[in-house]
């Protein structure tokens, strides 16, 4: 019910917003925008087709536009600093933590990068640059580097008071991070455990060891795993030396599930999880025809299997009718193993230590799938054409391609994912191929061995 509110009062918000734009109210717009959160300007700027979301854009408050850049989708968001000189991209960073400006800056033009760096003072520079030499979908490609870190040889009195003299912590601090002289993390003391400590006890005694700390090349996928088991808030990036680099949140990792969740529903229809829902129509349309085209070849090698039996199919009108019912039955099958195993790799409970039990299970779940609506649609069959025979034949295809997507359901998605490609990219189009190409050829074999 919260969300249906949300949408509601975004709808309401679009449509006045547009209402005074047609009306030339540019003061009126500004003023509303003053009274918005950055997270829903960015939501109100998703919402816009470009003309609309470009004049909004100028309107927004020049502070505030840097936080709104890092709420943005990134297609949206690539629009937007595209056409914003560098001195003015370097202007609306400023302050914001590492791994947002990353965010923000990771998809310019080398050249036009080197530009919008040349405007930073030095130490931004250096934080950038830092974030952008990891690859984005890993732990230090979404790591911030705005972090504390004290030593252990000195007092609860005394980090309080540095705490006091340093004055703003960095956004969602919730722990601090105890480090040698080498900068090698020896632990962590969360701020709850600090107040609470006597003023003359030295941090090594109360500090905790630190939790299994995070590799600065770990999967971005792996974070938000790790997270959601551990229930961590934050959790230290290290590097191969066990030197402390950076520092992860929880709102980092909500991020990541959220991206990953909605490249698995946009994959399955072959469209990239960030494309702007009102991206030019040449874009969208160059964008959307590469998949096409490869489901073109799918449904070619499909449509050849039933060229091959085309003298069958013109002796029985009856089998023209039934033949779609086998590959889509073995389509919707297969593809329901798909999509549990590809949320099983997903959250890493899949590996290679049950990947034949798995196997086993689904052909077993595929098999009792089988011979239940293969007796279903066979009766069906004879019912309706008086025909046992084709009963017959089409109930052995229908078992025969349900054990199948069972099997296929399982090894597909494993075998992308060993040879690095998305399962949730391609593993629906593949499982759909094989369940076509399968059902045809069982059914049309069967019919033209024992009907013609």
């Amino acid at each position: 019910m919260a969300d249906l509110f949300e949408q509601d009062q975004t709808h309401q918000t679009l449509q006045q917003v547009n209402q005074a734009l047609d009306r030339g109210m540019f003061v009126h717009v500004r003023r509303m925008l003053q009274d918005m959160e950055p997270e829903d300007i960015a939501h109100l700027l998703e919402a816009c087709p470009p003309k609309e979301r470009q004049v909004l854009w100028q309107l927004t408050d020049p502070e505030e536009q840097g936080e709104i850049l890092d709420e943005l989708s990134e297609d949206v968001k690539d629009g937007i600093v595209a056409m914003m000189a560098p001195e003015k991209l370097a202007a609306v960073t400023e302050g914001m933590e590492s791994d947002d400006v990353a965010y923000v800056l990771r998809s310019l033009p080398d050249s036009r990068f080197r530009e919008v760096l040349a405007q930073m003072d030095a130490a931004d520079r250096h934080r950038v640059e830092l974030a952008l030499a990891y690859p984005e979908e890993s732990a230090g490609g979404i790591m911030s580097t705005d972090f504390v870190t004290i030593r252990g040889d000195v007092t609860a009195d005394v980090v309080l008071r540095y705490l006091r003299m340093r004055g703003e912590l960095p956004e969602a601090t919730d722990t601090l991070y105890v480090v040698d002289e080498h900068n090698v993390l020896i632990g962590h003391l969360s701020l709850a455990t600090l107040i609470t400590t006597q003023p003359d006890v030295q941090i090594l005694e109360v500090m905790d060891d630190p939790d299994e700390a995070i590799n600065v090349e770990m999967d971005d996928s792996e974070v938000a795993t790790l997270f959601e088991r551990r229930n961590w808030l934050s959790a230290p990036v290290v590097d191969a030396g066990n030197q402390l680099v950076g520092r992860i949140t929880i709102d980092d990792v909500v991020d990541i599930i959220r991206e990953d969740a909605e490249h698995s529903m946009m994959s399955m229809a072959g469209m990239d999880d960030d494309e702007d829902t009102f991206a030019p129509v040449m874009k969208s349309a160059r964008r959307r025809s590469i998949w096409l085209g490869v489901n073109v070849l799918a449904a070619l090698a499909a449509a050849s299997v039933s060229n091959m039996f085309e003298d069958t199919l013109d002796k029985m009108a009856a089998i023209a009718v039934l033949m779609t019912i086998v590959p889509s039955m073995g389509g919707v099958a297969g593809n329901q193993t798909v999509a549990l195993v590809i949320r099983g790799l997903a959250v890493g409970h899949i590996g290679d230590s049950n990947t034949r039990w798995l196997l086993s299970k689904e052909a077993r779940v595929g098999l009792i799938n089988g011979l239940l609506w293969a007796g279903i649609i066979g009766g069906v069959v004879v019912l309706w054409k008086g025909n046992l025979m084709l009963g017959a034949i089409i109930a052995g295809a229908m078992l025969t391609n349900l054990l199948i997507a069972g099997i296929a359901g399982v090894g597909v998605p494993i075998i992308l994912k060993k040879l690095n490609i998305d399962p949730a990219l391609a593993g629906g189009m593949a499982l759909t191929t094989i369940t076509d190409i399968i059902g045809l050829s069982v059914f049309l074999g069967l019919a033209t061995v024992f009907l013609t």
